[in-house]
């Protein structure tokens, strides 16, 4: 791939950064991916609807990218789809897919468009983790969850191995309210011979 050297993928950024690879990476990203064999959006959206999230049910895309993610939940038969992004380069390419029920460039670290309960269900594919958004974006997703809601997101293997995400994982587990419902470790990026570990946690 020419827009992003293949070890910095999983690597820590500032805001700053991350914004910049995705604006230079946004044109290529899509075939880079899937070239890859990306997995884990199908995989989070079985994970939630298995879950019992309801497809008539509105849902969060948080962090929809190009919409790939979006893309999942829609052949899983979820119809009223919304999303959001840090990067306005990859929005418009999850714009073009014509799927979304509403979109809007969000602000790092925040989801102030957001009341708790607003979702049934909330998806963050391939958000949380290493080189993308930092742990403390979870508790930010679990805030959102009003009870009977569900939280779906992904974790691959350099964000599994790492303590800061792992202990946000434990705390979000031990929310009041809080229930683990899913857990699956399954293939992320086979070509790269990354997996991942699908979650999902509701609020009871």
């Amino acid at each position: 791939m020419s827009i992003r050297p293949e070890h910095d993928l999983w690597t820590p950024h500032t805001v700053d950064e991350t914004q910049d690879i995705y604006r230079r990476w946004a044109k290529e990203y899509d075939r880079d991916v899937l070239n890859w064999g990306y997995a884990t959006p199908t995989r989070v959206a079985r994970a939630i609807r298995a879950a019992g999230a309801d497809v008539n049910q509105p849902v969060l895309d948080f962090g929809c990218g190009t919409g790939l993610s979006g893309q999942a939940l829609a052949t899983e038969g979820f119809n009223l789809i919304d999303g959001t992004d840090i990067s306005p380069e990859m929005l418009a390419k999850a714009k073009k897919r014509n799927l979304y029920r509403s979109i809007w460039l969000g602000d790092p670290g925040k989801c102030d468009e957001v009341q708790p309960g607003d979702y049934a269900g909330i998806v963050a594919t391939g958000v949380v983790s290493m080189g993308a958004a930092p742990p403390e974006t979870l508790a930010l997703l679990v805030s959102l969850l009003a009870p009977g809601n569900l939280l779906a997101f992904s974790y691959n293997d350099a964000t599994l191995a790492d303590s800061g995400y792992m202990d946000a994982l434990e705390s979000a587990c031990k929310t009041d309210g809080m229930a683990l419902v899913f857990e699956e470790h399954g293939p992320h990026l086979p070509e790269k011979k990354v997996e991942s570990t699908v979650y999902v946690l509701q609020r009871t």
